[in-house]
């Protein structure tokens, strides 16, 4: 027999995790899926494996994701925690690395609170550090982007309610077009004037100064700089429509998120907003129609949508509709210097949460090639393989095809899904060329590494008289 077949699933800290995200006590779930609670119970504290009837029941009852839901171990929290456990706050603990497993499996929520409270440690830690090196001066005292990109990554990037307001908007200026091949910005400028009276005017970037959209509502103008491109203007008009037409539900989702404080509602808010200009301008069903047909070009669903490089790599990772899911990608965006500005995904996620990503993985290297796109397949310390290509992009996001070099847009999947993508044509996908590559370098054990700029935790380096390692950090 089979032995992947024939193994049995505990999943029990999932099913918990499920049962208390869809707020039901034991004994409604065992009603539900027509089983009785002291089984479900046993399910929950992994006495009894998950069957196969019982999962089928999950997806059709709770509309559950059964690829998620089986998942073995769970990569991002796993990854995480061990890096957490990896911080010389806990040297010579030596956290076993099956403990962290349980941890992430059996405790769902205890793993939360772990990372919760680490987050907290070291952001005290860095403003600590700021207020020394600025003589005692005042400094943050909360991270708004942290918290709204966790909540955004909580919801797996994706929000079926902006999803559907997106498109009946967008059907809705197709409607009024008064010809088939009318651009999207001139229907949202028409319509902005129409409805609520407002008209959009460009500006000379010397005059908008720091603003790239500035909304003025005194005189009921959008004002636009002359700094941004089609697609960029597309987008910010689309974001507009979206708050003219739609601002109370936005804010009902913002205040539901439950924000700690008014910076972070109102960046939460802006992000929502965002999410549903994309929404109207790559409306979901066509979109992922479109992506499916091509072969995830994303020159192609540029060209088709009017919109740029990072619009589309963004919208890729939104797509988890149960009846109609894309390939599931992460997403991360970094400058030169390598800060990550963002990070996103639809699935599994390969990088540490608080370290920066492998210098190994060619996100790093696009900028040595502008504007065009590089591919990689690589293998992260737990066995995983994953396909990724990167590209650059102009810090405005200007327009399809151009060459901007000011940051660099990493997308990926787990290696199962790449013969799906048009960038992985002619490689050979069962027996692939592989780089290896880890966490950040201060918690990565892969040895030797000419690129490492930092030597392991708790590892003793090796360094003599002798002998002379290709990496600049030899360890035992």
């Amino acid at each position: 027999m089979n032995a992947a077949a024939d193994r049995k699933l505990f999943l029990g800290g999932r099913l918990k995790r499920l049962r208390r995200d869809l707020d039901l006590s034991q004994t409604a779930m065992a009603a539900d899926l027509g089983v009785s609670p002291s089984y479900l119970n046993h399910i929950e504290r992994n006495q009894r494996p998950v069957s196969a009837q019982l999962l089928l029941r999950l997806a059709e009852t709770y509309d559950v994701d059964l690829r998620n839901l089986g998942q073995s171990g769970g990569p991002a929290s796993e990854a995480e925690l061990s890096e957490v456990f990896a911080d010389p706050l806990f040297q010579g603990l030596a956290v076993p690395r099956h403990e962290i497993m349980q941890l992430a499996e059996d405790q769902p929520a205890a793993a939360d609170a772990v990372l919760r409270l680490y987050r907290a440690f070291t952001d005290r830690r860095v403003r600590d550090r700021a207020e020394v090196e600025a003589g005692g001066g005042a400094a943050p005292t909360d991270s708004p982007s942290e918290w709204v990109r966790e909540y955004v990554q909580s919801r797996h990037n994706h929000f079926p309610d902006l999803d559907a307001l997106g498109e009946a908007l967008h059907d809705a200026l197709r409607a009024e077009a008064p010809a088939p091949d009318e651009g999207f910005e001139a229907l949202a400028r028409a319509r902005l004037f129409a409805r609520h009276g407002l008209t959009v005017r460009t500006l000379p970037a010397e005059v908008m100064v720091e603003w790239t959209r500035r909304f003025d509502p005194h005189r009921g103008r959008l004002l636009l700089s002359d700094a941004l491109g089609p697609s960029s203007r597309a987008f910010a008009v689309a974001n507009q429509l979206a708050l003219m037409e739609h601002g109370s539900e936005l804010q009902a989702l913002t205040e539901a998120a439950n924000a700690p404080d008014a910076p972070t509602r109102n960046l939460l808010k802006a992000s929502l907003t965002n999410t549903l200009a994309a929404a109207v301008l790559m409306p979901y069903a066509a979109f992922q129609r479109t992506a499916e047909e091509t072969g995830y070009d994303l020159a192609r669903l540029q060209a088709r949508f009017g919109v740029g490089f990072e619009q589309v790599a963004h919208r890729l990772t939104t797509l988890s509709r149960p009846t109609a899911r894309g390939v599931p990608f992460f997403l991360m965006r970094v400058d030169q210097a390598g800060n990550v500005s963002k990070r996103y995904a639809s699935g599994a996620f390969p990088f540490s949460r608080f370290g920066g990503a492998c210098p190994r993985w060619r996100l790093h290297s696009a900028f040595r090639t502008p504007g065009r796109i590089v591919t990689q397949i690589i293998e992260t310390p737990d066995g995983g393989r994953w396909f990724t290509f990167a590209r650059t992009v102009d810090r405005q996001g200007q327009d399809a095809f151009t060459e901007g070099h000011d940051l660099a847009i990493g997308l990926g999947c787990e290696l199962r899904h790449a013969h799906r993508l048009i960038y992985a044509r002619g490689l050979d996908l069962q027996k692939p060329e592989v780089t290896p590559i880890g966490p950040a370098c201060r918690l990565c054990e892969r040895h030797p590494c000419a690129e490492r700029a930092a030597p392991p935790v708790g590892r003793a380096l090796t360094v003599d008289d002798w002998s002379k390692s290709v990496s600049p950090y030899p360890f035992a």
